[in-house]
């Protein structure tokens, strides 16, 4: 689906090679998402589930890290102290409770972390996907996944295939950044007030050479196109900070809702979102509330898939 100006078009998704414009810039997340899933036994045979959010004091990923902060479940039986055991593979000690049903957890394992999660891990796929098969797993990455750290793909990215990607690079400027999914882009909005609404933070890194990319497109008044909401909040959290695209690692826990002042993306792609969700409150401050209700009530009608593996919008932003 095509969102731009008044009008709604429909194509599929590898018309995006004579949709995008000849000078436009393309900016994708070459996160990888980690196996961040752990499936254990605590001490009473009842099993327990950790997900491996960021190592504690850091927001990036760091194979080294032993401690880290994880969803646990089911949170009320997991307190300071307790163990989860993955077998001949070590345990996860319990060493404090956190808010939202999060842990401090120390990793005692027998193996180095990232052989540890091959071995334990598994792809942290949504409540929503019930397949686990290998198959589906392996779907839940991108084709340019490079960058360890996410516990969420970057599912925009999803609809690309290396041809595909090929042959865009023909076309359109490419450049790459990372930024780390977590909470903050995938836990709901729980409070009756979207403004009492707390946003994790993420972390990102953006290329010098990606950096200069951008700042001469803006200079040029050529079109940045975000692939995805994690390039949005990327891109907008780091000139909200900045005032300007600045390389570098940085961190953001920007909120973007109806009302936001976009400075730098101009159309994003993204997939159809969650109701209640940080995810559709950022597209409907992008394209105007009334554009994207449009919008959705004719996916709807015309049988769009929805959420991680479904369709995809490309959205020119409100004027």
């Amino acid at each position: 689906m095509v969102v731009d100006a008044d009008t709604i078009e429909h194509f599929r998704f590898a018309d995006l090679t004579r949709l995008l414009r000849p000078d436009d810039v393309l900016v994708l997340n070459e996160t990888r998402v980690i196996a961040a899933r752990l499936l254990g036994r605590r001490p009473g045979g009842g099993g327990a589930e950790l997900l491996l959010l960021h190592p504690v004091g850091a927001l990036r990923y760091d194979p080294s890290a032993l401690r880290w902060v994880a969803l646990a479940r089911p949170a009320r039986r997991l307190r300071a102290g307790d163990r989860v055991s993955f077998g001949a593979l070590g345990d996860a000690i319990v060493c404090a409770e956190l808010d939202d049903g999060m842990r401090e957890i120390e990793l005692r394992i027998t193996l180095a972390l990232e052989a540890f999660l091959a071995e334990a891990g598994r792809m942290p796929l949504p409540p929503y996907i019930h397949n686990q098969s290998r198959e589906a797993q392996e779907r839940y990455q991108t084709v340019f996944a490079r960058v360890p750290g996410s516990v969420a793909a970057p599912t925009a990215s999803l609809h690309f295939t290396p041809d595909l990607l090929r042959e865009l690079g023909r076309r359109v400027e490419i450049v790459r950044l990372s930024l780390d999914v977590g909470p903050g882009t995938f836990r709901p909005v729980t409070t009756e007030a979207v403004e009492e609404h707390v946003m994790h933070a993420e972390a990102y890194a953006i290329p010098q050479s990606a950096a200069d990319a951008l700042e001469r497109a803006r200079r040029e008044s050529r079109r940045i196109v975000a692939c995805g909401t994690t390039v949005v909040r990327a891109l907008e959290g780091n000139v909200h900070a900045y005032g300007r695209v600045t390389p570098g690692e940085h961190v953001t826990d920007l909120f973007i809702t109806p009302g936001f002042r976009f400075r730098v993306v101009d159309a994003m792609i993204t997939n159809f979102h969650l109701p209640r969700s940080t995810l559709l409150m950022l597209v409907s401050a992008f394209g105007g509330f009334e554009r994207i209700r449009g919008a959705y009530a004719q996916a709807i009608a015309r049988r769009y898939r929805f959420y991680s593996f479904g369709d995809a919008m490309l959205i020119a932003k409100r004027a």
